[in-house]
């Protein structure tokens, strides 16, 4: 296999269009975090006015940034499909070429063994993430629990009386679901793209982004500068 085989040229618009959805996942969540866990900005908006817009907001924000995950898991032919990914990555030719491709344009061939090695080990880790939340994973019953969230009352609104299935996600199962999403991300594209990105980086510019806006909500002598009753 070519490294310009359509297989491989699909798996890379693939992995990109995962990067810019878990971008936007990454937005959403940083500028959700202080609203969700930032007691003294809860304090400043106190029982106003304006605190019923901010729990619209917060409500918004928590909405579109798990929705930007489960998107990133769609299993329909057009969908991103991440486990898709992996798949094609356990295949030996697609890692060969890919490996081929990176040795060639850094110039190591000679070490082209030891490139494919690395690049089979992260193939690895990537199987190993997607495994944890499908069938028989230790964490299937929180992507199931995602999963009916996102069909039943995100994307679509299920007006059948819900039937018992268990609890909600938690925000602990939802921030380690976020943290092993962002792994993938990382990988993936240092695998398939040769790109070395940490979405960590994405993160701090948002979370500054995210201080300064939340901290727009202060107190000016004992009297809220924004948020007014």
């Amino acid at each position: 296999m070519e490294i310009d085989d359509p297989k491989i040229v699909a798996l890379r618009e693939k992995v990109t269009a995962a990067r810019q959805e878990f971008d936007m996942a990454v937005t959403f969540h940083e500028v959700w975090k202080p609203a969700a866990y930032d007691q003294d900005l809860h304090s400043r908006l106190g029982k106003s006015y304006a605190s019923q817009a901010f729990l619209i907001t917060r409500t918004a924000l928590r909405r579109e940034m798990l929705l930007a995950l489960m998107r990133m898991w769609d299993k329909t032919k057009q969908a991103l499909a991440i486990q898709s990914i992996a798949d094609i990555l356990r295949k030996d030719e697609v890692i060969d070429a890919l490996a081929l491709d990176r040795a060639n344009r850094l110039g190591w061939l000679e070490d082209i063994d030891e490139v494919r090695n690395d690049l089979r080990k992260r193939a690895t880790e990537v199987d190993l993430l997607c495994n944890k939340y499908l069938k028989s994973g230790t964490h299937h019953a929180v992507f199931e629990k995602l999963l009916n969230l996102r069909h039943k009352r995100l994307a679509h609104r299920d007006l059948a009386p819900a039937t018992a299935t268990g609890a909600n996600a938690t925000d602990e199962e939802i921030e380690e679901f976020y943290q092993d999403n962002s792994k993938l991300i990382r990988i993936l594209l240092g695998v398939v793209n040769a790109m070395a990105y940490d979405p960590e980086d994405t993160a701090k510019v948002y979370r500054f982004y995210a201080r300064h806006f939340w901290g727009a909500f202060q107190k000016t002598d004992n009297k809220r500068a924004i948020v007014k009753c």
